[in-house]
């Protein structure tokens, strides 16, 4: 209380280096945040942070919500092959081949997600079967566009119910509908368990299995869409798919051999895309002015009792994946602008955006704000476009500016000044120097 008083008395005399950009209840939410992620706030056992995350939300409003599980994959070797054998060609040659241990494929629990334009505030679903919601669902879907959303949380935390009103306004906007994923979570399951969940996902998409009350969906209009980590497992699908059609590789899906065709767009929000922070704005001690991420070094280390989830055994340094997978390329990146740097240099159509003054996913947590309505619009939009004029697409790099949402255009090659060799050593020295928390006798009391 004495925080939120504080900063309510700075912002108010405009005292503050907030008070010319955020409103009093966006940087009270940020304090706030930024209070609740602190080490010392996190002092109980990651488990129970971990199950705080994933509540038990009622379906109720402008929402349609049908619950799918994939069946149990009769043949789950040429999948698990077909990953295994991306993940080693992508290796970074740089360092030693990891040892991969493989997990089993698994059923993958996922909810279509739509608009219910007619519904009141607090009205709950109907009560039918899941197949009729879908049903009922696809009645007030106007358009092709299918997102596979995967949801943020530092692959550790939350779930496809905590995104659900994020996920229902891209629904909305692109006059489309998703799907969204729970994947499987660390450290209880390390990589690359979420992302061969992903990879399920997509392909239930494309060839519905048996028993499934959805039509084939063409990739053409599927897009990869996440948040945080949620689009760091996106981009990293997208890498797989990618790869594995320059291999030629196909997959035997429930009894059909299959080819693996590339989506129509990867859209991602805030997406985290270099695990072992390895980038100079992490370096700082405190988190930056406008934001609420703390430092990565006590992440999964300092401010938690050990659990009978983390620290692993054996102890590994990072909850994503093994130390020896920390360096693959499927993670590799030097910040969202230097990926949208690297992606443009390359020839790959690029939309990219970036909003003064917000912090990390700040159109999910700061929702009433003009800068968040701007945000969903042009993420949603981007979305729509890529299905439905695909060719109409042009690489663009914008800046919107606080509050008055002016629009700066940027060059691509202004971005980021550091090549690809200084990106890929930064991150192998990181993850070499990083050490894994093996709790001391005063830390286990």
């Amino acid at each position: 209380m004495p925080l939120l008083v504080r900063v309510s008395l700075l912002h108010t005399l405009n005292l503050s280096e907030t008070s010319a950009y955020n409103d009093l209840r966006s940087v009270l939410t940020v304090a706030f945040l930024r209070a609740f992620i602190a080490p010392k706030a996190r002092g109980g056992m990651f488990t129970r942070t971990q199950n705080r995350s994933l509540p038990q939300l009622p379906v109720k409003g402008r929402l349609w919500i049908s619950k799918y599980t994939t069946p149990q994959l009769p043949d789950p070797a040429s999948l698990k092959l077909a990953l295994a054998k991306a993940i080693e060609t992508l290796n970074n040659p740089d360092v030693p081949a990891p040892v991969l241990d493989m997990p089993e494929a698994v059923p993958v629990y996922s909810e279509w997600t739509g608009y219910r334009a007619d519904a009141k505030e607090d009205e709950s679903l109907p009560d039918i079967s899941e197949q009729d919601k879908y049903a009922e669902m696809m009645k007030e879907v106007k358009a092709h566009t299918t997102v596979l959303y995967f949801h943020g949380g530092g692959h550790a935390l939350m779930d496809p119910a905590t995104h659900r009103s994020t996920v229902k306004k891209l629904a909305k906007i692109t006059g489309g509908r998703a799907f969204s994923v729970r994947y499987r979570l660390v450290p209880q399951n390390p990589f690359p368990s979420a992302l061969l969940d992903c990879f399920v996902a997509y392909l239930a998409l494309l060839y519905p299995p048996p028993g499934s009350w959805h039509e084939p969906v063409k990739p053409e209009h599927i897009v990869f869409a996440g948040d945080s980590a949620g689009g760091n497992l996106a981009m990293s699908l997208l890498q797989v798919v990618v790869e594995l059609n320059r291999l030629g590789q196909r997959i035997l899906w429930h009894g059909k051999e299959c080819a693996i065709p590339i989506p129509a767009a990867v859209a991602c929000n805030s997406p985290w895309l270099d695990l072992s922070h390895s980038s100079e704005p992490f370096y700082g001690k405190r988190p930056a002015t406008f934001d609420y991420l703390g430092p990565p070094g006590n992440l999964g280390r300092k401010g938690l009792k050990p659990c009978a989830i983390w620290p692993a055994s054996p102890p590994r340094k990072y909850m994503y994946a093994a130390d020896d997978l920390m360096t693959h390329p499927l993670r590799l990146a030097y910040e969202d602008k230097f990926v949208a740097q690297k992606l443009e240099g390359e020839g790959v159509t690029v939309v990219f955006e970036e909003y003064e003054s917000m912090p990390h996913c700040f159109a999910l947590v700061l929702t009433g704000l003009p800068e968040s309505r701007r945000c969903l619009d042009g993420w949603a939009g981007f979305i729509r476009q890529a299905v439905e004029d695909p060719e109409g697409l042009r690489s663009r790099s914008t800046t919107i500016h606080a509050k008055t949402l002016e629009e700066t255009c940027l060059k691509f090659e202004d971005l980021c000044d550091v090549s690809d060799d200084v990106v890929r050593k930064r991150v192998v020295d990181t993850v070499a120097e990083i050490k894994a928390w093996i709790p001391t006798e005063e830390a286990k009391l």
